[in-house]
C-alpha cells in the first residue's frame, strides 16, 4: 500500500468520525431544534481556528453489545480554537452518539481538554448535550464523571470554566456545570436536574414536567443555577463570546484592555437627575451603571435570580470591571439568601481573575422576616463580607442613598477591605433608617409628648440632620470623598489608575473556611 492509499484511508476515517451517528440521527438532532456538536463548535470559534484532539479515541466496553457498537469519537468533539483571536479550549458532546452518553473513554477526552487549558492558560469551554452515564459501561463512567469534576474544582480559579447546557444534562452531569464559573442554558431545549419527573413522582408523588423541573428558565429565575439565558443555540453562542471578551485568560493575566479613548472631563451630567434624594422613591440602578461604564456597555450576570441585586462586567476607560449593585426597583434594594449568594459568588470569580470591584450600595438592611432567618440570612449574608474581605483586587463603593446598618459593613465598607469609598451627597450611612432610629432613641420624648406624632416627625428630621448624610461618616475616615454625582465616571478612572499596582498580601494558609 502506497502512502496516497493510506492517506485516503485517514481521510475515510475522519469522515466518518465527523458524520457522528449518521445522518439519520443528525437529522433528529435538527428536528429538535438542536445543532450537532461540530455546528456548535463552528459557530462558538473564530473560523477556521478549531483544532481537533483525540478523535480516533474508542471505548473499550464489552457487556451488553458494546463490542458490537460503534461511537464515532466517542460522543464527544474534543480540541482547541480561538475567540476574538485568543486560545480557548472547548469540548462538545455529541448527542448522535449513545445520545451523547459519558464512558470511560469519552471522560478520558474531556480530562485530556481540561489538563490542556490548565497547563497552557486558557479557558475551558465545556457544550453539554448527554443522556448521563453510559449505563452499559457500568462503574467506570462513574468514575469517569469523578475525574471530570475533579479537575473542574482543582482548576477553579486557575482558568475561567464556562458550561453551557444545550440539551438534557441529568443525574451527576449536573456537577460538573455547577462547579464552573458560569453556567448557559438554551431555552426550551436544554434542562437539568439530578432526579427526573419520573424518579420525583414515583418518590415524591409530585407531578411535574422536565421543562418546569428544569428549565432553563426555572434556573435562571428561581434555583440560580444558571447566569445566562437565550431561546436560541447560536444566541447563547454568542453570549459566551461576549463573556470571554471581558475575561483573562487565566490567573496570571489581567483581563484584556481595549483602547477607549479617556476626555480631560469625564463630566456625566444625566447622573445628577437618575438617583431621587427621597429614600422613599425607586429607581433602575442599571441607568446609574450604564451612564458610568464606556459605551454603557453591561453585561450582566444572573440578570433574572435576585433581582434586588445585580451583578456583571462592564469597562471602564478600556479596562474590565465587575459591578455590584443594589436594585430599588425590586425590594427595595434589600440582601436576602439569594442576593448575598449571587454577590458573593460574583465577588469570588472577580477576585480568582483579577478583576477590579466597583459596588453601587444604595441599602435598607438585610431582609427580616422568620422564612429568612429559619433558611439561615446570618450564614449567607456572612458570605459578602467573608468575599469582599478575603478579595485583595482592587475595591471601591460609590454609596448613592442609603447605607443602613449591617449591610453597610458588608458591601464593602472601609473597615472590611475596600481601597476607596466615595458619598454621593444625598447618602445617608447611619445604624438603622431614620424612621426607627427616632423611635427607639426618642422613644420616651414621644410617648410623654402631648402630640406624639407631630413628637415623632420632629425627632426623625433630627436624627437626619445628624446622621442621614455622608459627612459624619467622612469625617471619621469612612468615606473618603464626597463626591458630585457628575463626577462619578472620572472619579472611578482615576481610582482605577491608582489602584492599578495594587499589592495586598494575606496570611499563609492553605484556604480559608466561607460560610457556605
Amino acid at each position: 500500500m502506497d502512502m496516497m492509499s493510506k492517506i485516503e484511508e485517514l481521510r475515510q476515517r475522519r469522515e466518518k468520525i465527523e458524520q457522528g451517528g449518521g445522518e439519520k440521527r443528525i437529522q433528529a438532532q435538527h428536528d429538535r431544534g438542536k445543532l450537532t456538536a461540530r455546528e456548535r463548535i463552528e459557530i462558538l470559534l473564530d473560523d477556521h481556528t478549531f483544532v481537533e484532539l483525540n478523535p480516533f479515541i474508542e471505548h473499550r466496553g464489552t457487556h451488553f453489545g458494546l463490542d458490537q457498537m460503534e461511537a464515532p469519537g466517542e460522543g464527544v468533539v474534543t480540541g482547541y480554537g480561538k475567540i476574538h483571536g485568543r486560545l480557548v479550549y472547548v469540548f462538545a458532546q455529541d448527542f448522535t452518539v449513545f445520545g451523547g452518553a459519558l464512558g470511560e473513554m469519552h471522560a478520558l477526552k474531556i480530562a485530556r481538554i481540561m489538563d490542556l487549558a490548565a497547563k497552557n492558560g486558557a479557558p475551558i469551554i465545556g457544550l453539554n448535550d448527554s443522556g448521563g452515564a453510559r449505563i452499559q459501561e457500568g462503574v467506570v463512567s462513574l468514575d469517569g464523571y469523578g475525574h471530570v469534576f475533579y479537575r473542574n474544582s482543582i482548576y477553579s480559579g486557575v482558568i475561567p470554566q464556562i458550561s453551557v447546557i444545550m440539551g438534557p444534562c441529568a443525574g451527576g452531569a449536573v456537577y460538573s456545570p455547577a462547579i464552573t464559573d458560569f453556567v448557559f442554558m438554551v431555552e426550551n431545549t436544554s434542562q437539568m436536574f439530578i432526579t427526573g419527573p419520573k424518579v420525583i413522582e414515583t418518590v415524591t408523588k409530585e407531578k411535574i414536567s422536565p421543562e418546569n423541573l428544569g428549565g432553563a428558565k426555572v434556573h435562571a429565575s428561581v434555583s440560580g443555577n444558571v447566569h445566562f439565558t437565550a431561546e436560541s443555540e447560536s444566541e447563547v453562542l454568542d453570549q459566551v463570546r461576549q463573556l470571554i471578551s471581558y475575561l483573562p485568560q487565566n490567573n496570571a493575566e489581567d483581563a484584556p484592555s481595549i483602547y477607549h479613548k479617556v476626555e480631560e472631563d469625564e463630566w456625566v451630567e444625566e447622573l445628577a437627575e437618575v438617583v431621587p434624594v427621597e429614600g422613599t422613591k425607586v429607581y433602575d440602578v442599571h441607568e446609574v451603571i450604564r451612564l458610568v461604564v464606556d459605551d454603557g456597555e453591561f453585561m450582566e450576570v444572573h440578570a433574572k435570580f435576585a433581582k434586588n441585586s445585580v451583578v456583571g462586567f462592564g469597562r471602564i476607560a478600556g479596562r474590565t470591571v465587575g459591578i455590584i449593585a443594589n436594585q430599588p426597583k425590586f425590594m427595595a434594594g434589600v440582601l436576602d439568601i439569594d442576593s448575598s449568594d449571587k454577590i458573593s459568588r460574583f465577588i469570588r470569580f472577580c477576585d480568582c481573575f483579577n478583576i477590579p470591584l466597583i459596588t453601587f450600595e444604595d441599602v435598607t438592611g438585610f431582609l427580616p422576616g422568620v422564612n429568612q432567618e429559619h433558611r439561615g440570612i446570618i450564614r449567607h449574608g456572612a458570605k459578602i463580607l467573608y468575599a469582599y474581605s478575603e478579595a485583595t483586587v482592587p475595591k471601591i463603593t460609590v454609596i448613592l442613598r442609603k447605607a443602613y446598618g449591617g449591610a453597610y459593613v458588608a458591601l464593602n465598607s472601609k473597615a472590611i477591605g475596600a481601597d476607596l469609598v466615595l458619598a454621593w451627597p444625598s447618602a445617608e450611612i447611619a445604624v438603622m433608617g431614620p424612621n426607627g432610629a427616632a423611635n427607639i432613641i426618642f422613644r420616651r420624648e414621644i410617648e410623654e409628648s402631648d402630640n406624639p406624632e407631630q413628637t415623632r416627625m420632629e425627632k426623625i428630621e433630627e436624627y437626619k440632620e445628624k446622621f442621614a448624610n455622608p459627612y459624619v461618616a467622612a469625617a471619621m475616615g469612612m468615606v473618603d470623598d464626597v463626591i458630585d454625582p457628575r463626577e462619578t465616571r472620572q472619579k472611578l478612572i482615576s481610582a482605577l489608575e491608582m489602584l492599578s499596582n495594587k499589592q495586598e498580601a494575606r496570611l499563609p494558609k492553605k484556604h480559608g473556611n466561607i460560610p457556605l
